[in-house]
């Protein structure tokens, strides 16, 4: 597991992280921790996080029983971003969804390169 010494923190001391599932390898959303809940994440071995908008800590489920347990916490090859797969206990998203990337924007790469 990384060590916060070796996390290059943003200016505003923030790192991304990406969650992913565990089992099916689904990326559940993206978060920003810093130095106060990244050390609260691997204490308890649950997700924290900073919001950015409330400026305030966020313990994944606290409120709703949809907690996020750590499996593996990685950095990037610079050090400025995290991947952290998780077994969860309910749905990701707010909104109830699996994750929070099930909007479907109708983007087909494939046939608009041929175009």
């Amino acid at each position: 597991m990384i060590r916060e010494e070796d996390i290059r923190w943003d200016e505003k001391g923030l790192v991304p992280c990406i969650i992913q599932d565990y089992e099916t390898g689904r990326v559940l959303t993206l978060a920003y921790m810093n130095r106060e809940s990244f050390r609260i994440s691997k204490e308890r071995g649950l997700t924290c996080f900073w919001s950015r908008s409330r400026k305030e800590l966020w313990l994944k489920g606290e409120t709703s029983g949809n907690y996020q347990h750590i499996v593996t916490m990685e950095a990037d090859c610079d050090a400025d971003a995290l991947l952290v797969r998780v077994k969860k206990d309910g749905p990701a998203c707010h909104l109830g969804n699996n994750s929070c990337f099930d909007t479907d924007l109708r983007i087909n790469f494939e046939e608009d390169a041929h175009e």
